[in-house]
């Protein structure tokens, strides 16, 4: 993975560069692409999900501020490449994938390649409660609003890094956190393109920052 491309976005971090130059993302792409898998871009891994471009990984890998033995709920699991990268970093990762067969690809796939990851086929709109509170939470999907469950599941301190905006155009990543008065502080990230958020994501859209 060229460490350059991630630069770019302003990832400078040596932990998560060291995590990305380790996690193989040419095993979570299907068969084909050949050396397409190690280009900054995403890519179709079928069920119209795709798996997202190394240096928005990088970002949002560093937004959360994770690390050993901190306990992350990813919402999308897709292919399982960002579960992989949390998990290289020390995490303790919970991930949630609404469609079957890519949790069950994923889950063989991260248990094959070593790593400890608990993979539920469940909608992740909701989070997953029982495994919170979570010091990190980290939505790979695009949503009109802050789902609120995900907001009540996180540690105090903890961070929430999710694409925001109407899901047929360009969405805007924000690094959302909760301070000690229970207000919801907001910081815009990037402009990014994501698909949709599946399951219970219905309701109007509204301005991101609000809950």
């Amino acid at each position: 993975m060229a460490r350059r491309q991630i630069k770019i976005r302003g990832v400078g971090n040596p932990t998560v560069l060291a995590a990305m130059q380790t996690v193989p993302r040419d095993r979570f792409i299907p068969e084909g692409y050949g050396d397409a898998a190690f280009g900054d871009h995403p890519l179709p891994i079928g069920h119209g999900q795709t798996i997202s471009q190394p240096s928005i990984v990088a970002l949002m890998t560093d937004a959360l501020g994770v690390g050993p033995g901190d306990r992350v709920l990813e919402v999308g699991t897709g292919s399982g490449y960002q579960a992989a990268v949390l998990a290289e970093l020390g995490c303790e990762v919970f991930t949630t994938e609404i469609i079957p067969e890519l949790a069950a690809q994923a889950e063989t796939l991260l248990r094959n390649l070593g790593y400890n990851v608990t993979v539920g086929t469940i909608d992740g709109y909701f989070g997953w409660a029982e495994h919170g509170p979570f010091d990190g939470i980290i939505v790979t999907a695009a949503v009109n609003h802050v789902p609120e469950p995900l907001i009540e599941q996180l540690a105090p301190g903890a961070a929430l890094v999710a694409p925001i905006g109407a899901v047929d155009a360009t969405q805007t990543l924000y690094r959302f956190t909760v301070d000690s008065n229970g207000d919801v502080r907001s910081e815009d990230l990037a402009a990014v393109v994501f698909v949709p958020l599946t399951g219970e994501d219905r309701r109007p859209r509204v301005h991101p920052p609000d809950l």
